[in-house]
C-alpha cells in the first residue's frame, strides 16, 4: 500500500492503540485534557503517514515514540502549565491491572524511571527496545529499572506490604 492510511485503517489503528497512547501521554503530561490533545495529534500524524507500517510491533513502537515526542513538544511550549493533582493522577489507575496500589507507588517515581517501568513491564518491551523508544542507552535504562525496582521495594516495605 502506498500513500496515506485509509480512514478504515486509521480507525482500526486507533481502536488497537488508543489506550496505550493515552496512558503514555497522560503519564508524561500529567493531565487529561493535554493528554487527549496529544492523542489527537499522534493519530493525525498517523493519518498523514506516507509509508505503511511493517507490522503490529512497528505500528505500536511508532505510536509510542510519536506520543513521547508529541508530549515533549507540548511541554516545551511557553504557555504550558502543569496541572497535576491527586485527582488527575488517580484517574490513571482505571486503565491499569488490579495492582492499583503498586501503580500508585509507580506514579511516585521519577519521570524517567516511571516511563521505563511502564514500557518494560506494562507494555512488554525489552530493555533494548525501551531504550530505543526513550532515546537512551540500554545500560541507562537497565540502571533506571534497577533503581525503580529498589525504590518500589523500599516503598512497599514502608507501607508494610512486603516482607523482605
Amino acid at each position: 500500500m502506498a500513500g496515506a492510511l485509509t480512514t478504515e485503517e486509521v480507525a482500526s489503528l486507533y481502536r488497537r492503540h488508543v489506550k496505550t497512547v493515552y496512558q503514555i501521554s497522560r503519564m508524561l503530561l500529567k493531565n487529561g485534557p493535554d493528554a487527549e490533545d496529544a492523542v489527537q495529534n499522534v493519530f493525525r500524524k498517523a493519518m498523514e503517514r506516507d509509508e505503511p507500517f511493517d507490522g503490529p510491533d512497528h505500528e505500536r513502537a511508532w505510536l509510542i515514540v510519536t506520543a513521547r515526542n508529541e508530549c515533549k513538544n507540548q511541554l516545551r511550549h511557553w504557555w504550558r502549565t502543569r496541572r497535576a493533582d491527586a485527582e488527575t493522577l488517580d484517574a490513571l489507575a482505571w486503565e491499569q491491572p488490579a495492582d492499583g496500589e503498586l501503580w500508585d507507588m509507580i506514579l511516585r517515581l521519577p519521570e524517567h524511571e516511571k516511563t521505563a517501568l511502564y514500557l518494560h513491564y506494562y507494555q512488554g518491551y525489552s530493555t533494548n527496545e525501551t531504550a530505543e523508544l526513550m532515546g537512551k542507552n540500554p545500560s541507562t535504562v537497565r540502571s533506571w529499572l534497577f533503581r525503580a525496582r529498589r525504590r518500589l521495594k523500599d516503598l512497599l516495605e514502608e507501607d508494610g506490604e512486603y516482607g523482605g
